[in-house]
């Protein structure tokens, strides 16, 4: 099984409108449920996992996407802006593959992002 190297960072800057290009990602059975802007693309959580889309290079042509299921994930935690100086959320992630660290910049809804994860985790 593959192993991130050290920690894995996101950034996730608002939400935002569901890419329609995400479909072609899509497996049967599969719906987008919630997106968010990166810095430089977005996240899509579906019912399945979780979708990163990284535009790389100059002109953002090339892009890396990386496809976290649900199932991998074996724990998370969730730390909130503490302070009006404290302009980071943070949600960490325990998977098989590693550890993955999102920061959820101002006016990102830190309960509304837990509860995404919770319902995708711990549904029946």
């Amino acid at each position: 099984m593959p192993e991130t190297q050290g920690i894995l960072i996101w950034t996730f800057i608002s939400e935002c409108p569901i890419p329609n290009d995400v479909n072609d990602l899509l497996v049967a059975g599969e719906v987008a449920i919630a997106a968010y802007k990166t810095i430089r693309d977005s996240a899509i959580f579906t019912n399945k996992r979780l979708i990163v889309r990284d535009a790389q290079g100059l002109t953002g042509k090339k892009v890396e996407i990386y496809s976290l299921p649900y199932s991998s994930i074996n724990m998370w935690s969730t730390e909130n802006a503490g302070s009006f100086l404290d302009f980071n959320a943070e949600v960490e992630l325990w998977t098989r593959a590693g550890h993955i660290k999102v920061n959820l910049k101002k006016g990102v809804d830190i309960r509304k992002f837990d509860k995404l994860i919770s319902n995708a985790l711990l549904k029946d």
